[in-house]
């Protein structure tokens, strides 16, 4: 069981499309939490079944829970839309009054514990800018752990420090977003981590990457955010080799290699900030001890 943690607000906000076969399961989930948010914003991006209509019933049975509805584009925006949605609920909402802020999707189910525990985490490392548990996908009766590097903070579950979420200037509106974010908290002297413990534990009810297409879309995708992030091909070759000996057994390593090809082929257009890519590559080269530790921002301590 985890200790309270000081008395501390934390706002929550849900980008949401097309998810009332999974959102019941996520509103459940937090309204069992111990310690629930201040605020949680969920933010229906053009739903076309009935997750407004959810959304809108939990907000009126909870006083934290805020509806914030957005016009139909006319089809799944994923990557960037995700945080074009989560930027229109983080609009209504003045984080001066939260010291965490957390991105939360919608088609999740964790323990009652979970905030809680995030919240522990973060008072017990003041350099801790952002952290998650571990994802699992549910294939029926079975989950299986999504394999993700320690210091980095789940996609699904991104739980900030208020102060760090600013100092990075917040999500970019791209795919990769999620990357971009861990390693530019990282450039600023800010540490990202993902935890094991059962009280953190996120099952995904949906297949990662799956929310579009398909699975094999997603870890194309992947493979073209790589590029557009900046990683050093590399690197690029080293996660997709890595990825061959999961689900989708083979195929998925080789698309995300495609995707990231792809991008190089095309002269795709790619993250603009050139000493945060630099930086990037610094650091996967020194991950595949192809460089030597280059004793920048990486582990230094915060002013």
């Amino acid at each position: 069981m985890t200790s309270d943690p000081p008395d501390r607000r934390y706002a929550v906000i849900t980008p949401v499309r097309d998810e009332a076969r999974t959102l019941p399961e996520t509103i459940a989930a937090m309204v069992a939490q111990t310690h629930r948010p201040a605020r949680w914003v969920i933010v229906d991006d053009g739903s076309s079944d009935q997750t407004p209509a959810l959304a809108e019933q939990a907000a009126a049975t909870h006083d934290w829970i805020r509806l914030v509805r957005r016009e139909n584009r006319g089809h799944r925006k994923v990557g960037g839309g995700v945080v074009v949605a989560f930027n229109a609920g983080l609009r209504t909402l003045d984080l001066d009054d939260y010291d965490y802020v957390c991105k939360l999707d919608g088609d999740l189910v964790f323990g009652p514990e979970m905030f809680v525990g995030l919240m522990s985490r973060m008072e017990a490392d003041p350099r801790l800018g952002s952290c998650s548990g571990k994802c699992w996908d549910r294939h029926g009766d079975q989950l299986v752990l999504l394999r993700m590097r320690d210091d980095h903070s789940c996609g699904a579950c991104k739980f900030y420090r208020t102060t760090c979420f600013r100092e990075i200037g917040g999500f970019v509106e791209e795919v990769m977003w999620d990357g971009i974010d861990v390693h530019r908290g990282r450039m600023l002297g800010w540490r990202a981590a993902s935890f094991h413990d059962d009280d953190l534990k996120i099952i995904e009810l949906r297949p990662m990457g799956s929310s579009q297409r398909s699975v094999l879309h997603g870890r194309f995708r992947w493979g073209y955010g790589q590029y557009f992030m900046g990683t050093h091909p590399l690197y690029a070759l080293a996660i997709a080799t890595y990825r061959l000996f999961e689900y989708p057994w083979i195929v998925g390593g080789v698309m995300i290699l495609a995707g990231y090809v792809e991008g190089f082929i095309r002269a795709r257009p790619r993250y603009e900030d050139e000493a945060f890519r630099r930086y990037l590559q610094d650091w996967q080269l020194t991950r595949l001890r192809l460089r030597k530790p280059s004793g920048g921002s990486e582990g230094a301590s915060r002013k």
